[in-house]
């Protein structure tokens, strides 16, 4: 039996919304621009949508699933705000990484839609239900297509995950043909090397260390992924952190060797927010209490020099 957030009984899979456009540099920008201040939700589907976005329609009502997907703003069901994330990276005097240079967010953008199944299910059953390391289409919409009938979510058709798998695929996988216009910048996530082509139509997952993955990214994903999986407790083991569906291990398609790595500096990164023990063989990380600003964490990737390198 499958266990993480996905397999709640109250759980519904969603695989639509990004209209088959994966995440484009710029857009999570163009949405925090357009909505700060509060507008009405609609500015991403009225007629001058084309003109404030200077895209078409559909892609207008993407870059809105993207930007409520990866929490840089924010829908109460009749106008739109940028989030505070958002404006964390976007706004204010001394925004994090205004044109989104640094690897730092686009592996936070990885982990906000892999790490949890709400908006983006494909994107996270990928990542941590999917036993193979190596895939293709088909064998990647059949797993999801087996699971939603099992669950027996309604509304779910098979063209809609499959064009949702595509979608995912898209999003990691750079493109090898020439397009032209927006469709000529590659996606986002595809800079972050976690999956590349293998044999004919096949594709595999990277795993290992991934040494461009900021510790302060990590630090967040692993405070998230403890308010989900055990917010009660004040430790948390090597293994959960490393195997469980929904961990900064899986997400990151990391080794436990590499993530026991990250977890002995962790004292360091949090500033004694949590704490690295190895105590009588037992390897699991200690957080005394809650942090209450999570955000805190994540600064810590965004501090120094930018690093502006693309990653390979």
């Amino acid at each position: 039996m499958l266990r993480g957030p996905i397999s709640a009984e109250d759980f519904k899979g969603q695989f639509w919304g990004h209209e088959t456009f994966p995440l484009r540099h710029l857009w999570l920008r163009k949405a925090f621009d357009a909505v700060k201040g509060g507008k009405p939700r609609g500015i991403f589907s009225d007629e001058q949508s084309i003109v404030t976005f200077g895209v078409g329609k559909n892609m207008a009502l993407s870059i809105r699933f993207w930007a409520l997907a990866c929490r840089i703003i924010e829908d109460d069901g009749s106008r739109a705000d940028a989030s505070k994330l958002g404006t964390l990276l976007f706004g204010g005097d001394h925004p994090w990484d205004e044109f989104m240079e640094r690897p730092a967010t686009a592996w936070l953008m990885h982990w906000l839609v892999a790490g949890e199944p709400r908006m983006t299910t494909t994107w996270y059953w990928a990542f941590n239900h999917l036993q193979a390391r190596t895939f293709d289409h088909e064998t990647l919409a059949k797993s999801i297509l087996d699971y939603c009938r099992l669950r027996k979510w309604p509304r779910i058709s098979d063209r809609t995950v499959v064009r949702d798998v595509e979608c995912f695929i898209r999003s990691y996988v750079p493109r090898g043909d020439k397009a032209v216009g927006e469709d000529a910048l590659e996606p986002v996530l595809s800079e972050l090397g976690l999956i590349r082509p293998a044999a004919g139509r096949l594709y595999e997952f990277r795993h290992g260390p991934k040494p461009s993955l900021p510790d302060g990214v990590f630090a967040f994903a692993l405070n998230e992924f403890w308010d989900r999986y055990a917010p009660q407790t004040s430790t948390l083991s090597v293994e959960a952190i490393a195997y469980e569906p929904g961990s900064p291990g899986r997400t990151f398609k990391m080794d436990e060797n590499s993530v026991v790595e990250r977890l002995a500096a962790i004292d360091h990164v949090t500033r004694g927010r949590m704490v690295w023990s190895d105590s009588a063989g037992v390897r699991q990380i200690v957080r005394p209490k809650a942090i209450p600003d999570p955000y805190v964490l994540l600064a810590t990737a965004y501090k120094g020099d930018p690093d502006r390198r693309r990653v390979a």
